[in-house]
């Protein structure tokens, strides 16, 4: 199965003293068990859930469930709900559950 690189909108924004390194980075990380290529430190909600639906539609109807593990830091796992981000570490898996309200 083909990798699948995705440039995260976060790795164009604020730039710190290491951004150049951090710009080029790949981090390696499962969505759905499909591995995806990131070269973001850092995703959000949205993010996460087009690497996971590339039809992904925001509405007051569809409703997508995020849960994360090995991840970075004081917070390896966890759940990401909208607006929210996540650091990104090399290896870590995302499910992302898309669901209608009825």
């Amino acid at each position: 199965m083909k990798n699948e690189q995705v440039a995260a909108s976060a790795a164009n924004s604020q730039g710190g003293p290491d951004q150049g390194h951090e710009a080029n980075k790949v981090y390696k990380i499962m969505v759905n068990g499909r591995p995806k290529e990131v070269h973001s430190k850092v995703l959000t909600f949205v993010d996460v859930v087009k690497l996971a639906f590339e039809d992904a539609v925001f509405n007051d109807v569809t409703v997508y469930t995020i849960t994360y593990k090995r991840g970075e830091g004081n917070k390896p796992e966890g759940t990401l709900v909208e607006g929210e981000s996540v650091k990104v570490k090399e290896g870590m898996v995302f499910n992302v559950k898309r669901t209608d309200k009825s």
